[in-house]
């Protein structure tokens, strides 16, 4: 079916649709009928959540992704997910509810720019965040994330001269914790850099009990108050078999319908964003991106089979190595 060119030009199909009809059992009757499945990470809305076939971080989705049989792959997340899911599955069809959902680490770190980097600092070897496009994965040695950044940073001698990107406050977390002095990409997570601090601080007054658990992208200051600091799925897991009752919460507002959805009986306390003067605060943090995201773009995107993402094939061939080479050793 020819796609009008104002969906082409808006980056996702904006088709309405009768109000009567039940998107997400129509959703679902195309991933049967065109053997579909729908990958979301726990940034996304609830309600995507609850249609998708797995949910996970950006680590699980991608094992995910490169175990499946499914011959159309739905990923709901940001760009850069389903890049990794059309590197690892180049025979199947990826698609996305929108290409302008992007991702701000991703942005702050151009293969161009890395590639400069590079030649300006020889001998060295690059780990990147899963957090970064195709492009800049060709550029790299082995890919991390949150979840295994510290055991793969691990695997290379003490002495090995590493570039480590594109999250600074990551990055600063692993030569803290390992005693290592990685050199350090300038980017960051809009999110997780405005975590507010003080927000932190008045919600343990008001909750004394409460276990501050904090994703490592966070600033130190907020990592250096965290109980507990780690992935989304080390942190979900973490909430699931603690016998503590009360959490507050640094990392994307979205996993909490995850947490409240596994942990019943226990209560969540998203933190706030740091608020400029003159602005109005807002009582949870969440992507920009991720909420991009809506069932009725996966409705339109699985019924025209568009948005598609492609990667250049001399891209891929390169940037699937260090994908691989994560996965291995997770």
């Amino acid at each position: 079916m020819k796609l009008k060119k104002k969906w082409i030009e808006q980056g996702f199909i904006n088709e309405p649709v009768d109000e009567s009809l039940d998107l997400k059992k129509e959703i679902r009757r195309m991933c049967k009928e065109k053997n579909a499945v729908i990958l979301a990470h726990y940034y996304t809305q609830g309600e995507i959540q609850d249609i998708a076939d797995f949910i996970g971080d950006s680590l699980a989705l991608a094992q995910k992704a490169a175990k499946t049989d499914a011959d159309i792959i739905m990923m709901c997340g940001v760009h850069f997910m389903a890049e990794t899911d059309k590197i690892l599955c180049p025979d199947k069809k990826v698609l996305v509810p929108d290409l302008n959902a992007g991702c701000s680490l991703a942005d702050s770190c151009k293969a161009e720019d890395l590639k400069k980097y590079k030649e300006e600092h020889p001998g060295y070897q690059v780990v990147s965040y899963v957090n970064t496009t195709a492009a800049v994965k060709a550029l790299t040695d082995i890919v991390v994330t949150s979840g295994n950044a510290k055991k793969i940073v691990d695997t290379f001698p003490q002495n090995a001269k590493l570039i480590f990107g594109p999250d600074y406050n990551l990055g600063s977390y692993i030569n803290s914790i390992t005693g290592r002095d990685m050199l350090l990409w300038n980017g960051g997570c809009h999110v997780h850099e405005r975590f507010s601090v003080d927000g932190i601080v008045a919600l343990k007054k008001a909750h004394p009990e409460a276990v501050i658990l904090a994703h490592p992208e966070c600033k130190g200051p907020v990592l250096a108050i965290a109980d507990v600091v780690g992935s989304t799925a080390v942190i979900l897991k973490y909430a699931i078999e603690s016998d503590k009752k009360e959490f507050i919460v640094a990392t994307e507002a979205g996993i909490l319908h995850e947490m409240q959805r596994k942990c019943e009986g226990k209560t969540f306390y998203p933190v706030p964003p740091e608020v400029s003067e003159g602005s109005v605060g807002c009582s949870c943090n969440e992507c920009d991106y991720m909420k991009m995201n809506t069932l009725l773009k996966i409705y339109n995107a699985l019924k025209y089979e568009w948005p598609e993402v492609d990667v250049d094939e001399d891209i891929a061939r390169e940037a699937v190595k260090p994908i691989n080479k994560m996965l291995e050793l997770s």
